[in-house]
């Protein structure tokens, strides 16, 4: 997996160590000599990690790394903190700058170029859900980067595998406070543990006694509904095979015994600060896919999926030698509700009426707001008589029961005309099935209302 990779550091002679390591892997290498110079890199978005220096005149890598995190626009972007600093207090400076991993010089190539690629993994997945995300901002939707972006990582809950019981006690009292920490000894219980949901992380040991942990992660990766939790793994050596499988793996980071509380506590809190960022972006898609098919005051799906719906429906039932039918409903004398009771009221009669067309029809129909007081109900596998009984059904579930409006405190009459059509040889679209429903439903007012017509 190649990626661009920014390396920023005022010494020369380090940029080029680190420019051929990476290129040597078929990155490809952009350098910053400065803070600031760094910083307008990263916003014009030419980079997908960056190696980061602590130790630069003027504006420190520190500082950059706070500005680039503080920002909606760069937040998202991987730093590797590089330094020749190695005390605990450091490396702790660093990840609460937000940085998203350390490394000490001189720098052991396996840790360099397994940070780099478990980052970039990371960051192309990061980078769909934020170009989904600013297509939705002219959608009404808040600005879901700087909601994002405003994550703190702080009161997770955290499964944490280990079969040793003082290593276990001693990581748990450490993250416990700021998170909710769960300890399962035995492997065989995690993946129904995590497939009940609810965990932001997940803590493996390496060194498990009784079970392979690289199954158990393989295991997780293979669920699709757990392929995006974050798993730190817990290793003896950074040379140890095992680190450089789990990283291959999709493990997203990895911390060396003996473990630094504090270390744990940051990238912990790192690895559900950026868990949280993808979620909000994943919420964001959902919301806005939900308002382009979604009928905002019912509930009810809308005209344009019934129009995308209908059409792959006819095609199917029609191949298949099977019916479709299509009821049009217009509630009666509606503009008199909004004139005399006012449009909330209206709005009410409107949601009940869906609700009640949700309660008439079958599972696999598609119910649809078409607009005004005006609905649609798509029936697959559905004959003209079936279809007239479903109609009938549904003109007296309005009828028979009075509307309760206005907290309880109105009841209103509600009728309803309906039109039936069933697709036929003349009928193999959707327009012209709705025409001819939408033509049934108005003889029906033409009758006298509150009744059902079918399509000639």
């Amino acid at each position: 997996m190649t990626a661009r990779v920014l390396i920023v550091d005022d010494v020369f002679a380090n940029i080029r160590l680190l420019e051929a390591r990476l290129t040597a892997e078929y990155f490809t290498v952009l350098t910053a000599m400065s803070g600031p110079q760094a910083l307008d890199i990263c916003e014009r978005g030419e980079c997908d990690v960056v190696l980061l220096d602590v130790m630069m005149p003027g504006m420190d890598g520190y500082e950059v790394c706070r500005r680039l995190k503080s920002a909606p626009q760069t937040a998202h972007l991987p730093v590797i903190m590089v330094t020749a600093l190695d005390s605990p207090s450091d490396r702790l400076t660093g990840l609460q700058a937000g940085a998203d991993d350390f490394l000490t010089k001189p720098i052991n190539e396996l840790a360099l170029l397994t940070r780099v690629r478990s980052l970039v993994r990371l960051k192309h997945l990061t980078d769909e859900l934020r170009a989904r995300a600013a297509g939705t901002q002219g959608l009404g939707l808040p600005d879901p980067l700087s909601m994002a972006a405003a994550e703190d990582g702080q009161n997770g809950r955290i499964l944490l595998v280990e079969d040793r019981a003082n290593a276990a006690d001693r990581m748990s009292a450490a993250l416990k406070q700021h998170h909710v920490v769960e300890i399962e000894a035995h492997a065989q219980n995690v993946l129904q543990q995590v497939q009940e949901g609810g965990y932001d992380v997940a803590i493996i040991s390496l060194g498990l006694h009784e079970a392979d942990p690289l199954r158990l992660i393989s295991q997780i990766r293979s669920d699709n509904g757990l392929r995006n939790l974050p798993i730190l793994v817990l290793a003896e050596a950074i040379s140890d095979p095992l680190v450089t499988r789990a990283i291959d793996m999709g493990v997203n980071d990895y911390l060396i015994r003996p473990i630094d509380r504090n270390e744990l506590i940051a990238r912990v809190t790192t690895q559900i600060r950026k868990w949280r960022y993808q979620e909000r972006l994943r919420d964001n898609l959902r919301a806005s896919m939900e308002l382009a098919i979604v009928d905002p005051l019912t509930k009810l799906h809308n005209r344009r999926f019934l129009h995308t719906q209908l059409q792959s429906l006819l095609a199917d039932d029609t191949a298949r030698g099977a019916a479709v039918s299509l009821l049009v409903l217009d509630l009666d004398h509606f503009k008199s509700i909004n004139d005399q009771h006012g449009h909330d009221v209206g709005d009410e009669v409107l949601r009940e009426c869906a609700e009640r067309l949700r309660q008439a029809v079958r599972g696999i129909d598609i119910v649809a707001r078409f607009g005004g007081e005006e609905f649609v109900v798509a029936m697959p596998d559905t004959e003209p008589f079936a279809a007239q009984r479903v109609a009938e059904r549904i003109r007296q579930s309005i009828d028979n029961q009075p509307f309760s409006v206005a907290n309880g405190t109105k009841t209103l009459r509600v009728t309803a005309s309906i039109g039936v059509a069933t697709a036929g040889a003349s009928l193999r679209s959707g327009d012209s099935l709705f025409k001819n429903a939408d033509k049934a439903m108005y003889e029906a007012k033409r009758a006298g209302r509150n009744c059902v017509r079918i399509a000639a």
